[in-house]
């Protein structure tokens, strides 16, 4: 119910002119905007967002663009095109990033970007953020101790308590030892066989081989994602942030055997890049840094903060467009000032008063 009454209202902005007044808009402003979409996973139904960003906008590869926005000289070259720039990016490097995202790239000629994980490509491991679901769909017990505390399996509820547990423990763990250390007791204290199922295919890391039979194509470019994804925020030593963002442009440079420019921050909201985060990617000398943060760019933005919009390629491509244009932010930013207002009737009488 909730999806189709989304999926309605972004039919409504879309159908009534307010996507495409909002592009104009953009233009006229002067300025040169650049918009950052940020996917993970690839289905099959991003081939919908494809076709209607590759009508609506100039789909460019991140480095072009970024190469375009803070370059006056560069941004001469496209004055016969005057649709907004937008870039694809895709976090993570999953293997359906390979299967799906390259595949529609190709075909229907549209560039991507991809920021890759240099550690999770070597080992071919289920990714941290996946391991509390399947760590319990697997257990093999019917209880655990953590901290001095006894989970019992088959309650739903101490079930999803332990696994809030597991994901604070390894989301906040102050090193990659620490964490994978975590991981592996908690493996054992669960008796999980070592197995990866075939199910899981599409989200575990693509290989190398499959990395540079994209990268041979017109239609990938790479970025960094740090060597194995911690939030850089929590680590405890900024030695290790600096290995984790300077190891990984060297790996990637020297496995592609090109360049690598632009890094992509682990989760990255700015209480998780903090100020460590953020100087590691100065010292690792990358050209440009995207974050989580919502928004659109300019050539005034600082490059080691940009701004991206979150993208699922399982959503409508009416609902990209809506989101894409800038109209969603603005129309769910209203409703939560107008509910917000509604539950504070001093915040109700100073909003009435402004209208």
């Amino acid at each position: 119910m909730r999806e189709r009454l989304l999926l309605a209202i972004a039919a409504v902005f879309y159908y009534s002119g307010l996507v495409k007044l909002a592009g104009l808009w953009k233009r006229r402003m002067g300025a040169p905007n650049l918009v950052i979409l940020n996917y993970h996973r690839a289905s099959d139904n991003m081939k919908q967002h494809m076709l209607y960003l590759r009508r609506h906008y100039r789909v460019l590869h991140l480095e072009d663009a970024l190469t375009e926005l803070f370059d006056p000289a560069d941004r001469k070259k496209n004055r016969s095109d005057r649709r907004l720039p937008l870039v694809i990016t895709l976090d993570d490097g999953y293997y359906d990033n390979y299967s799906n995202a390259f595949k529609l790239a190709t075909e229907l000629q549209v560039p991507i970007t991809i920021f890759l994980i240099p550690g999770y490509i070597e080992n071919g491991q289920r990714f941290w953020w996946y391991e509390p679901e399947q760590l319990l769909a697997q257990a093999c017990v019917h209880k655990v101790v953590i901290d001095e505390q006894t989970y019992q399996l088959d309650n739903a509820a101490e079930r999803e308590l332990l696994k809030q547990l597991i994901d604070k423990r390894v989301r906040r763990a102050s090193s990659v030892v620490e964490r994978e250390t975590f991981l592996a007791w908690i493996r054992q204290a669960l008796d999980e066989p070592p197995l990866v199922t075939a199910a899981e295919k599409p989200a575990l890391p693509m290989t190398w081989e499959e990395v540079l039979e994209m990268d041979r194509s017109d239609w990938v470019s790479f970025g960094a994602h740090t060597m194995h994804h911690p939030i850089l925020a929590y680590l405890a030593d900024p030695a290790e942030a600096s290995y984790e963002v300077c190891e990984s442009r060297a790996v990637l440079e020297q496995k592609l055997g090109h360049p690598v420019r632009t890094f992509a921050y682990p989760v990255g909201w700015l209480d998780h890049i903090g100020l460590q985060g953020v100087k590691a990617a100065h010292e690792a000398a990358f050209g440009w840094a995207v974050t989580t943060v919502y928004g659109f760019n300019t050539a005034q933005d600082d490059p080691y903060l940009l701004r991206r919009i979150e993208a699922d390629t399982d959503e409508h491509w009416l609902l990209l467009a809506a989101k894409a244009s800038g109209v969603w932010f603005f129309f769910t930013s209203l409703v939560r000032t107008l509910l917000a207002s509604l539950r504070n009737p001093f915040k109700r009488r100073n909003l009435v008063l402004r209208l």
